[in-house]
């Protein structure tokens, strides 16, 4: 824990700071946020001159959302000159929520000065400007060495404060830019921009950016057409909210930023408080870090009236999937996917959850209603994937092999696509030659993936090449350790290549994680060893 008591030797209280910090640090390592968060504010309280406790507490407090804890555990870290650097992110944020325009200038002064987010220095300073009652919209100076990551977001924020200023035309390809960095995930930004332009009275330009008939965009297409528009401005503090959104979901894509991502998206709604983008996106990545049920939570701020709430109700989906409540994810993705004009990600967004409660009829349905959403016929080899692998699991291999064998026509250099074709035929012995030759193709494609490894692997064990099988399959087991499949298959690779103690330790290692039939398949190999019954499919 790195925490030491305040004396050697010395008797702990159970009620200690210390022991709130344990208790804290276990319940954060079972994913227990509230727990968690209480007991570092404890902890915090009792002992405020441990800088360890003042470290996990200010961390705590932003992935939970405590904007109390975060402030009071950066003010301590900040005294200590210990606060970490995105902690002047945070004051910024509160400087500006309390207009203290002074005050956010000597911050991004500081950022500046500190390095690692100087880049979003103009795009602040415009805000402030703006507080201060001035338009001086940002600049991305070309030769800044950070020039490509500022620009990646000056648009978005010079079109709102030009929209601001009553310029709409020049806020035109200002918007047009930075839709386009977004792209499929822009479906919230051109509601900020259709609202701002309505608010100005530019109807026709709002409209223009919400797609007709697309459910997703219903409602504010409605309201803006009755002259039901937002009358309020941007303010500094939630232009700013909006910046560190945007930098968190972009750094989220990468799981090793993550966790930063959550920390700067937290933020984002301490400026912004009632914001709908922001708690979409912490409900988003709330899901991806395994908080399922802090997530549905956070996705439920964004009212049904709001013009955000279908974008809310779909990260709602997959935060009630991943908190274990199938039921309500599934009827809520339902509802969604039969509104009229639904867009394909509804429907993928069902079948994967039909498809997890195994109704494997139902998700290639819905996977093929996706399909067809695509006007053009250039479906995605991503949806033929899907509806093969559905058909597939639910049994209907002539089905799934044509639409598998169209996905590698369209996808011919796609290394899932390859493998899912040539290890299914591998497990029928099916064209076993041709099957090969696919899975090879998709490992000199992608050589590092263990799945990958695994169906090379087993295909050469199938087509009797055992001496090639077990290199291949060893760098699959060391590649994912803990899958039980990958581990049977090495086993039996073993025992056939005649090491029977190594076999029947890749066998144990494999049940650790089986289960039903497979379960018992390896326990009867353990006993008995490798059999024609007890081969692996």
């Amino acid at each position: 824990m790195m925490l030491a008591p305040a004396g050697a030797g010395a008797s702990v209280d159970p009620e200690s700071a210390l022991h709130a910090y344990a208790r804290a640090r276990l319940a954060d390592g079972e994913g227990a946020l509230g727990m968690a968060v209480e007991n570092y504010r404890n902890a915090l309280r009792q002992d405020p001159a441990r800088i360890e406790i003042a470290r996990r507490s200010y961390v705590q407090g932003l992935e939970s959302g405590d904007r109390a804890l975060a402030l009071r555990s950066a003010a301590l870290l900040d005294g200590a000159g210990m606060m970490p650097r995105d902690g002047t992110l945070l004051l910024i944020g509160e400087a500006l929520a309390r207009r203290d325009w002074g005050g956010a200038s000597a911050l991004v002064d500081r950022m500046t000065g500190e390095g690692n987010f100087a880049f979003l220095a103009p795009i602040v300073r415009s805000w402030i400007a703006l507080g201060e009652g001035r338009y001086a919209p940002p600049v991305i100076e070309p030769k800044d060495r950070f020039a490509a990551l500022g620009a990646r977001y000056v648009d978005e924020h010079a079109a709102l404060q030009t929209i601001m200023k009553g310029d709409v035309q020049a806020a035109v390809p200002m918007i047009r830019r930075a839709l386009a960095v977004r792209g499929r995930d822009g479906g919230p930004l051109r509601i900020a921009f259709a609202a701002q332009l309505a608010g100005k009275g530019a109807k026709a330009e709002a409209l223009m950016l919400l797609p007709v008939g697309d459910p997703d965009f219903a409602t504010a297409r409605s309201d803006i057409g009755k002259g039901r528009v937002p009358s309020a401005s941007i303010t500094p503090a939630q232009g700013y909210a909006r910046l560190l959104a945007r930098m968190a979901i972009d750094l989220a894509t990468d799981p090793a930023g993550a966790t930063l991502g959550l920390r700067l998206v937290r933020m984002a709604t301490f400026a912004d408080p009632d914001g709908a983008e922001g708690h979409i996106l912490t409900a988003r990545l709330l899901t991806g870090q395994e908080h399922g049920a802090a997530a549905a939570a956070v996705a439920r701020n964004v009212g049904p009236k709001s013009w955000f709430a279908p974008f809310a109700r779909a990260e709602l989906v997959d935060a009630l999937a991943q908190a274990g409540d199938k039921e309500g994810a599934l009827s809520l993705a339902r509802a969604q996917a039969a509104e009229p004009g639904a867009a394909p990600e509804r429907q993928v967004r069902l079948g994967r959850l039909l498809a997890d409660q195994r109704d494997f009829d139902g998700a290639a349905a819905a996977f093929r209603t996706a399909q067809a959403g695509f006007a053009d016929g250039k479906v995605p080899w991503t949806l033929l994937l899907f509806e093969g692998s559905a058909l597939e699991q639910g049994k209907r291999w002539a089905e799934a092999r044509k639409v598998l064998e169209q996905a590698a026509i369209i996808a011919p250099d796609e290394p899932m696509v390859l493998n899912y074709l040539g290890y299914a035929q591998i497990e029928r012995r099916q064209n076993v030659d041709a099957a090969l030759a696919l899975i090879k193709k998709a490992s000199a494609l992608r050589p590092d993936d263990p799945t990958i490894a695994d169906s090379l692997g087993w295909a050469q064990f199938v087509t009797g090449d055992v001496d090639s099988a077990l290199p291949s399959l060893e760098r699959a087991a060391v590649g994912a350790p803990a899958d039980a499949t990958i581990n049977e298959h090495l086993g039996d690779a073993l025992w056939t290549a005649g090491r029977r103690y190594e076999a029947r330790y890749a066998w144990e290692a494999a049940s650790v994680y089986a289960e039903g039939e497979i379960a018992a398949r390896l326990a009867a190999k353990r006993r008995e060893g490798l059999t024609p019954e007890y081969a692996a499919p």
